[in-house]
């Protein structure tokens, strides 16, 4: 009974963010520009240098979705904590962690969608090209790990500031430099690569992406997915108090 109490009520709070977010002009700015962006990269070897795929997309993913999610996530706490309504919500018989896991879940799908339109770039792929489907599944199930592991991290950021902009360049910041980090193992001694291997998100998407299933790939997003989730949930204890 609990256990069921605690989905309806994580629920009905992911409805409640969703309805928000999609009937607010941030939702569509936001997509627009990633769908811009991303076709940018996609259509431009497309018709510059004559390929139909979608290898090109898949290797800005982590920074693509590193820069918009955060822009997804920053009202989520932020926004309520100015506007003194996350007071109001903590006053009903609902608990921090349904409270997070709700606004986690309607970022997560948020995130989803935004990516979902990127899908109709099959057609140019399949009518003009010679797609290896096993890649492009990899590089969609590698872009949903990123949507967990980025919407919690920018979750996170949202909670601990009532700024949206701050929890933007926090969440922005942090989630880039997961994507990012593979770029300076040129300047670093070899043990040190082990490590920063280990904690790019780059580095594990692209495992993903390349059709590679690997357990430790998927329990680093995971693992780092709940990390900031449970941070979220108890800085939100602790507001409390």
């Amino acid at each position: 009974m609990k256990n069921n109490k605690c989905k309806n009520a994580s629920i009905i709070i992911m409805k409640r963010e969703l309805k928000s977010y999609f009937s607010s002009p941030i939702a569509y700015f936001v997509t627009g520009l990633f769908l811009l962006v991303a076709g940018l990269f996609f259509f431009t070897p497309f018709f510059l240098q004559n390929r139909a795929e979608l290898r090109a997309l898949f290797a800005y993913f982590p920074i693509f979705l590193g820069i918009f999610i955060p822009a997804v996530t920053m009202r989520n706490f932020a926004e309520e904590r100015r506007i003194g309504s996350m007071e109001t919500l903590m006053t009903l018989p609902v608990t921090e962690f349904q409270v997070t896991l709700g606004k986690y879940l309607a970022s997560f799908i948020s995130s989803l969608v935004m990516i979902v339109p990127t899908l109709l770039y099959l057609i140019p792929v399949e009518v003009f090209g010679s797609p290896d489907y096993g890649p492009i599944i990899g590089g969609y199930l590698g872009a949903i790990f990123l949507c967990a592991c980025f919407s919690a991290i920018g979750l996170f950021s949202s909670s601990i500031t009532k700024n949206q902009i701050i929890a933007y360049f926090v969440g922005g910041f942090i989630c880039l430099a997961l994507a990012l980090v593979h770029i300076f193992f040129v300047f670093l001694p070899a043990p040190a690569i082990k490590f920063f291997t280990f904690i790019s998100a780059n580095a594990h998407f692209e495992s993903i992406s390349r059709g590679i299933l690997d357990s430790r790939d998927f329990i680093y997003f995971i693992s780092l997915a709940v990390l900031f989730f449970l941070m979220t949930v108890r800085h939100e204890e602790n507001q409390k108090k």
